[in-house]
């Protein structure tokens, strides 16, 4: 059992930058690979990037591969998503998930267990 609390969203102007947090609780974060998704208003929640149980392996999402960076931090059972060169096309609620495993193929919702209740990001142009 893992609970997710995802934070640091708010409202940014195009071209800043923005880090989330996803802080887990449980004794087993470590051995979760984790991922951040993302849902705008009418669409349905799209992939943005995941990262294995070390923190070794990562893999994002065409549209923010260069602007974006996952990371995690066990000792503090967090998991991070920095944002940099956020245009408008990024706003959403964005989802952090932990999945049991350490698959560099947990790349769909479905592939995820336990997920966090989002945070928003709108990016104003």
């Amino acid at each position: 059992q893992v609970q997710l609390v995802e934070s640091g969203g708010g409202l940014v102007q195009a071209g800043r930058s923005l880090r989330l947090s996803c802080v887990a609780s449980g004794s087993t974060f470590s051995m979760h690979s984790l991922g951040w998704f993302r849902q705008a208003p009418g669409k349905e929640r799209e992939f943005v990037a995941t990262i294995d149980r070390s923190g070794s392996y990562t893999y994002y999402a065409a549209s923010v591969k260069g602007r974006f960076t996952i990371s995690r931090d066990n000792a503090k059972n967090t998991a991070y998503l920095q944002m940099n060169s956020l245009k408008p096309e990024d706003t959403a609620d964005y989802y952090c998930a932990a999945q049991y495993g350490d698959s560099h193929a947990y790349r769909r919702t479905v592939d995820y267990t336990y997920w966090g209740q989002g945070t928003q990001v709108t990016v104003s142009s």
